[in-house]
């Protein structure tokens, strides 16, 4: 028993020291310096295209469901009355 948690402190140690070694790229000023662009964008909408289409599926999305809420108030008022 001994020798197997010796083996998982082994283990977890080389795991813990070797993914300190990669490297990233710090990209945060470049962020930084694209969404406190005074361009006329939106903040939402600077990211790029991924963000333009999330919003548009959250907004569609929203949309929906509030359409879809109302219809089904109106159908239970008119069941309701009968």
């Amino acid at each position: 028993v001994y020798l197997l948690f010796q083996g998982l402190r082994q283990i977890s140690r080389r795991t813990i020291s070797t993914a300190s070694r990669r490297q990233f790229e710090n990209r945060v000023p470049e962020k930084q310096k694209l969404f406190q662009e005074d361009n006329g964008i939106p903040v939402h909408l600077k990211g790029g295209v991924m963000d333009a289409l999330l919003y548009r599926v959250t907004m569609g999305l929203t949309v929906f469901g509030k359409a879809n809420t109302k219809i089904f108030m109106l159908w239970y008022d008119v069941q309701r009355a009968n």
